[in-house]
């Protein structure tokens, strides 16, 4: 078995302190440069595994004044779905956060993400931290929208994404090979949203799973060949019925 990446050892350091009691339900976590000093990590790292830890239900990352402790979520407890079914949702969920988020928006906030955006495409990242930036860009967004269930929803998606083995395994073939479409898609939505516009960034963030779909569907069939080719032609007759509009 693998050995755990380092963020993912200090989440579960962290998770044992919420879990023991020493940061209730409710209650806000130390910053990035003390629980850096306790745990002898760097702040990167604790931003991490921070984001981990949001994704699986245990922390809000709220803009501005900090990380809030949340209960977490039993495994258990997500749905047995493929990852044709979950961005089928997100095609949806998430180009209304998008929408919801234009309205709202503030030049903070197109500043942290633009910075997501520069670290996703910054020269010599990881796949992992990239993958890590892609993700607290969409939770951000549907955090700026200010719908907590909405952005509840967002975040479930995302644990769907990073703890369901085989919705991980799809979205990594892909995610592995297209950081320069991804990058570029991030930026038609963030320019989008800098211009307020509901319309244009709920386009811009359907198109960006559209494509992904597809990506997925060209991965899924090169590894697999013909007997996924069937499958996964049902899958895009399903997807293209749940987002026509």
């Amino acid at each position: 078995m693998a050995e755990p990446r380092l963020y993912q050892t200090v989440a579960n350091q962290i998770r044992a302190m919420i879990e023991s009691g020493e940061y209730p339900v409710g209650s806000r976590l130390p910053g990035e440069r003390d629980l850096a000093e306790r745990l002898g990590v760097s702040r990167v790292t604790i931003r991490e595994a921070e984001i981990a830890l949001e994704a699986q239900g245990w922390i809000s990352i709220r803009t501005g004044s900090g990380v809030y402790v949340q209960q977490g979520q039993a495994l258990s407890a997500l749905p047995q779905v493929t990852a044709f079914d979950l961005t089928a949702a997100r095609a949806i969920i998430e180009a209304e956060a998008a929408a919801l988020a234009a309205a709202h928006i503030t030049e903070d906030d197109l500043l942290a993400l633009e910075e997501l955006i520069l670290a996703m495409s910054a020269e010599g990242i990881s796949a992992e931290s990239a993958a890590l930036a892609d993700q607290e860009f969409h939770l951000a967004i549907a955090r700026i929208g200010g719908n907590p269930v909405l952005e509840h929803c967002v975040s479930l998606i995302w644990r769907i994404r990073n703890e369901l083995p085989q919705v991980r395994q799809v979205y990594g073939r892909v995610c592995h090979n297209d950081s320069q479409a991804r990058t570029h898609e991030h930026a038609e939505i963030l320019a989008a949203l800098r211009q307020r516009d509901p319309q244009a960034s709920r386009n811009a963030m359907r198109q960006h799973f559209h494509r992904l779909f597809e990506a997925m569907l060209e991965a899924t069939e090169s590894a697999a060949m013909e007997e996924v080719r069937q499958r996964t032609e049902q899958d895009r007759m399903r997807f293209l019925a749940t987002t026509r509009t």
